[in-house]
């Protein structure tokens, strides 16, 4: 039981580390093409996950809000009682 779960965990740690290092890469390449070219994939990289992030929340659910029939009845009676004021 527990070399499983020691094992998932070490598995998720390096697969963290890895990805850290991938984008840290490209500081690295001497060759200024090349260079440029590994920075313009990560903007990509980027710029695509930023999209499906919010394509996401788009496509979440806003609240259901029940008062919103009960909070205009409110305003109506608010605006009826204070004309003057």
């Amino acid at each position: 039981m527990k070399l499983p779960a020691s094992l998932s965990f070490a598995i998720a740690l390096t697969a963290t580390v890895s990805s850290a290092e991938a984008a840290e890469q490209c500081r690295f390449i001497e060759a200024r093409a090349e260079r440029e070219a590994c920075y313009q994939r990560q903007e990509a990289a980027r710029v695509a996950r930023q999209k499906t992030q919010e394509a996401q929340q788009a496509a979440q659910q806003k609240p259901y809000e029940p008062m919103t029939s009960e909070d205009a009845q409110l305003a109506r009676s608010l605006r009826s009682i204070c004309r003057g004021c």
